[in-house]
């Protein structure tokens, strides 16, 4: 079998969540690690997904890599107090990827698709069909303070009025403690939300749940993209106020700006565009407004040159950059850990992929829950408005009930 890939004929019908679940229960079964998984918009698929991969930590994008790597990044604000390694990642030369309906198998190095594999994937799972609902979990979420917040955006207001920052991404979070397993939480969520950007990553140090509407770097080969979000209303308001909102349209622009300037640190003078500006797109429970910035790599750009000029994440940081970190670190009570960061896969042929890691879910081994929630601040934001949105980007997870 080449690393081309081929067809797995009578798996038209299991759908990429069903899979994962059904791939965990068979690797739990052999004693072996379980999969991890980018379902959405991904690497121009609408899924991979590693079968068996061990994610450790500190393990992180190669420059060039010649197999697939699936992991993540954590924010690089006072990283070390969070609660999860600050970079995980495995490789693996193995993969399944769904595309226009079809599955089809991938090995790097030619091997054939195990049995074990093969048939997880045709065989019930614990008695339930594939697509079935994955087991019992319940999540007990306790809200932010909101006072802190307020406090935090108004000191960012203060900043801004100062022009030490013209804008900038304030954040809280959610904690939680959840009575299951964090891959039902996700299989769930997933599959109510449909969120753009999900991925799936555990190891024994925790799980990642990432059901990321945002796309923080797509890389193939030369070519490199970003789309930054940067404005949001609940899903009842009429998106077009996002177009008309003053404070939202220039909050979108100094963020492209930003990443305009973070892609031509590493781009070929002149190959920096703006392909998409200002295009309002549904997400789950919210209207974001979102735009594109795309260039040609220099010949000698890795991958790790391009992180350092793009990471962190333009769009949940702030402008000037360095500086926004900086103040960040002070405003905000808690280190944000992956959230904020980015999740996805790397692989041959120059791919990078990665979601800006917003609408995450951290979980450590013992149940505790992290969901981080913030919003871009500017000289025209409103406290009490602020913390709205964070609800609003909030209620999608922490209000989630099982049907």
């Amino acid at each position: 079998m080449s690393a081309v890939g081929v067809g797995i004929p009578g798996l038209g019908a299991v759908s990429a969540l069903g899979a994962v679940v059904a791939l965990d229960v068979a690797a739990r079964r052999r004693g072996v690690p379980g999969p991890a998984a980018v379902i959405g918009d991904w690497a121009d698929a609408d899924a991979v997904i590693a079968p068996t991969i061990r994610i450790d930590s500190g393990v992180g994008p190669p420059d060039r890599p010649d197999r697939y790597w699936f992991g993540a990044l954590s924010f690089p604000v006072r990283p070390s107090e969070a609660s999860l390694p600050e970079v995980v990642g495995g490789f693996t030369d193995d993969v399944l990827i769904l595309r226009d309906g079809r599955w089809r198998w991938r090995s790097l190095s030619g091997a054939p698709l195990p049995d074990w594999i093969a048939d997880a994937l045709r065989s019930p799972v614990d008695g339930a069909p594939v697509d079935g609902a994955p087991a019992a979990w319940r999540a007990r979420w306790t809200a932010p303070d909101r006072s802190a917040h307020r406090t935090a955006v108004d000191r960012c207001l203060a900043s801004i009025g100062r022009g030490e920052v013209y804008q900038a991404c304030v954040c809280t979070a959610f904690t939680g403690r959840l009575t299951g397993r964090p891959l039902d939480l996700f299989v769930d969520i997933a599959a109510a939300t449909v969120p753009a950007k999900a991925a799936w990553l555990s190891g024994s140090w925790g799980a990642i749940a990432s059901l990321s509407p945002e796309t923080f770097l797509t890389r193939r080969g030369a070519h490199v993209s970003s789309s930054p979000i940067k404005g949001t209303v609940p899903a009842d308001a009429d998106p077009t106020a996002l177009t008309a909102s003053a404070k939202d349209v220039a909050e979108n622009v100094m963020i492209v700006d930003l990443v305009r300037n973070d892609l031509g640190r590493v781009a070929q003078t002149g190959t920096v565009t703006v392909p998409d500006l200002l295009t309002v797109v549904g997400a789950p429970g919210v209207w974001h407004l979102v735009s594109t910035v795309a260039g040609r790599l220099r010949d000698d750009v890795g991958n790790h040159a391009l992180l350092d000029a793009a990471f962190p994440p333009a769009s949940v940081t702030g402008t000037p950059k360095i500086r926004a970190a900086e103040l960040l670190a002070e405003w905000e009570d808690d280190p944000r850990g992956v959230y904020c960061g980015a999740v996805g896969l790397a692989g041959p042929g120059g791919l990078l992929d990665l979601n800006v890691a917003i609408r995450t879910v951290s979980a450590t081994p013992d149940g505790r829950l992290v969901l981080g929630v913030g919003g871009g601040i500017t000289a025209d934001s409103r406290p009490d408005a602020e913390w709205q949105e964070c609800l609003d980007k909030a209620a999608s997870i922490v209000g989630f009930e099982r049907p």
